[in-house]
């Protein structure tokens, strides 16, 4: 398994993404995900990958060998749309090639890429492009992807990012979420490849290989669980209310529920037609600090 993390903001492109593979708890293997195209002063293609390391390898084997005269590469597409089109024909192509042997021996074709970058003359795009060789590009609603192991990462990025993000926030947030996944799953692991791409460079001017030393990554690591755990403790605590509705059951009731009638909500706990226990929290006192809907790996307000 892996993570792969790619933004799109005003300023520019953030790419972030683990390097650990595995083949069962005992043959665990490090593999780098991001491969970078680069022709300074032209252009820059970034590609992160997931997925089965063998049709991932393979898919990247036919972007980059030599092609038929005439055949265009990343190297001379004109427009970045033409360039994820490239990346789902190349996969399609492995699937022809592969998928009839993959299935005999019960392997699902499993693989999903991340394509962003900027050519000359034109604008940063960033693209998700999946196993069948389909793709879906960002929006100003959402402006980020993720491929892998995603959703231990994703509740920081929902509630960060927005296209006004500033690039080095937006980097910030990718590494707290990448973070966030190293927590929970041990199928993601460092050392992680860091790229950010400043708009309209046509270069790659900022790019870290980040592992157990990195300083400033360890003091995310420490920091962040901190505050969480600070901002947790600063939460009030539930205040209990009479506990005389509950819904009780005596011994020897019929097990089998009532149907009860739709009906707009009213003082017994009942809307749309189901029964719903009553509330047996009493409301915080105002006084108390606000306590809002964050997740379990947002950053303090």
């Amino acid at each position: 398994m892996t993570y792969c993390v790619g933004m799109l903001v005003d300023e520019g492109l953030v790419f972030l993404s683990d390097t650990r593979t595995n083949a069962g708890v005992d043959h665990v293997s490090t593999s780098r995900k991001m491969v970078v195209f680069e022709d300074p002063g032209e252009r820059v293609l970034v590609l992160l990958v997931a997925g089965n390391l063998a049709i991932t390898q393979a898919t990247l084997q036919v972007l980059t060998e030599p092609q038929e005269a005439g055949r265009p590469t990343l190297w001379t597409v004109p427009s970045m749309v033409e360039a994820a089109r490239l990346v789902g024909e190349a996969v399609r192509e492995v699937h022809r090639r592969d998928s009839e042997a993959l299935t005999s021996f019960g392997v699902e074709f499993n693989c999903s890429f991340i394509l962003g970058g900027q050519l000359r003359g034109q604008s940063m795009r960033l693209f998700q492009i999946y196993a069948a060789g389909n793709f879906i590009e960002t929006s100003s609603m959402n402006p980020y992807f993720q491929i892998g192991e995603s959703k231990y990462g994703k509740p920081i990025i929902d509630r960060v990012l927005t296209p006004a993000t500033p690039l080095d926030e937006a980097a910030k947030c990718a590494l707290i979420s990448m973070d966030s996944t190293l927590r929970s799953n041990l199928s993601v692991g460092l050392p992680l490849d860091l790229l950010v791409y400043e708009c309209d460079s046509l270069r790659v001017t900022r790019y870290a290989t980040l592992d157990q030393s990195n300083e400033y990554f360890q003091m995310i690591h420490s920091t962040w669980g901190e505050r969480l755990r600070q901002v947790f403790g600063e939460i009030p605590d539930p205040v209990w209310s009479d506990a005389a509705h509950v819904p009780r059951r005596s011994r020897g009731d019929d097990p089998v529920l009532p149907i009860v009638p739709r009906s707009p909500l009213d003082g017994h706990g009942v809307q749309g037609g189901q029964a719903r226990p009553a509330q047996t929290l009493a409301q915080v006192q105002p006084s108390a600090p606000h306590a809002d809907s964050r997740g379990p790996d947002t950053p303090p307000g």
